[in-house]
Formats: C-alpha cells, sequence, structure tokens
C-alpha cells in the first residue's frame, strides 16, 4: 500500500498551473512525492512524512482523490496507491528542497512512470471542477482580491480563456465587497472582494 500527491499551486508571475515534483532516489528521474505505509500507519500520515522526508513541505492534510490498483502501474511489483491532492499558495513551498524538487506545469508533466501523469491529470480535474463553482475554493489568492485577480486565477486553474463577462455574473453573487478601492498597476481603480461565507448545512 502506497501514497502518491498531486501537489498544485500557481506561479503569481505568470499564472500557470504547477505540479510539485521530487528527484527519484532509486533511479534517474522525477515523481510526485509519496511513500509506502508503515505498519498501522494512516493514510494521512504516510502523505504528511511523504510530503516531509522527501519535499521538506510541512503543515498541509492533502485530501484523497482515487485508488490506483493497476497491476501494472510499478514494475518493481503490484503496490495498490492511494492519490492524494492539494492546492497551496506558492509561498507555502518556500521551504521545499532546493535541487530535490522542482514546479512543473501540468501541461507538461515530463516524463513519470507509476501512473503519475494520471494521477496529476485526475487531480487537475478535481481541482477545475472545485474552481468552476467557487471563487478561489483553494486560496491561491489572499482575504481580498479584485475580480480581475479572481478571473486571472480561475483562467490559470482552467487552463483556457474564460469570458469576462459570464465569469462576473458567475461569481459575483458567491462575494462580498469590501467598500475599498485598490489601484494594482497604475490603472483604474478596482474594487476589493472577500469570498462570501457559505453557512453550515
Amino acid at each position: 500500500m502506497a501514497v502518491d500527491t498531486a501537489l498544485l499551486t500557481l506561479d503569481p508571475a505568470e499564472p500557470e498551473l504547477l505540479v510539485l515534483q521530487v528527484r527519484r532516489v532509486d533511479a534517474p528521474g522525477w515523481a510526485l512525492p509519496g511513500t509506502f505505509l508503515h505498519p498501522g500507519e494512516r493514510l494521512a500520515d504516510a502523505v504528511e512524512r511523504s510530503l516531509h522526508a522527501k519535499a521538506a513541505v510541512r503543515g498541509l492534510r492533502p485530501r484523497q482523490l482515487h485508488v490506483y490498483d493497476d497491476p501494472a502501474r510499478d514494475s518493481r511489483g503490484w503496490a495498490l496507491s492511494v492519490a492524494h491532492v492539494e492546492v497551496v499558495p506558492i509561498r507555502r513551498l518556500d521551504s521545499r528542497l532546493p535541487g530535490q524538487t522542482r514546479l512543473v506545469a501540468v501541461a507538461r508533466p515530463g516524463r513519470l512512470r507509476y501512473g503519475h501523469a494520471e494521477i496529476i491529470a485526475r487531480a487537475v480535474e478535481h481541482l477545475r471542477d472545485r474552481y468552476a463553482e467557487q471563487p478561489d475554493p483553494g486560496h491561491l489568492l489572499g482575504r481580498q482580491f479584485t475580480l480581475g485577480e479572481l478571473h486571472r486565477v480561475h483562467q490559470a486553474v482552467a487552463g483556457r480563456p474564460l469570458q469576462r463577462d459570464r465569469f462576473r455574473r458567475l461569481m459575483k453573487p458567491l462575494l462580498r465587497p469590501t467598500g475599498h478601492l485598490v489601484t494594482r498597476t497604475g490603472g483604474r481603480p478596482a474594487e476589493l472582494f472577500l469570498r462570501e461565507s457559505r453557512p453550515n448545512p
């Protein structure tokens, strides 16, 4: 039994959805951070251990994504893997190990073994489904943001252009205006918004 984690983020300078990869220790190349479970270990604890040991990333609790049980997925022998996914602001990855980790565009993950490219694709699909219905549910932006900033993040997650007016109509009812304006890039002032808190069921 193993765990693998697709840890997704965005490059704020040139918004593009990225995935964290770690250098393999058993062969040349790169892989998603993962590990085999220790006897009696919980899945979540194994995920946390693998992120810390292989990428020096701590304090995250990724959610379960999918179980991969193809007997041919690992040439070393049959290994069932429970894939996990998390999306975080890039600053949460500042502690990652230089030279032993890299951030790669999800559209160009490179040559990966153990079905890791399939895990990345499913993680991206999962994230896009979440972002289609809610404003920045992964909190890639800060607490306050403009509609333009929100639009850019959602386009980066979607991997395609999103029609601006339709996007505003969809998201504005889910936001709470702060009553404050801000000028980010020397253009016209733009209103700041907060995510509207959703009542508990």
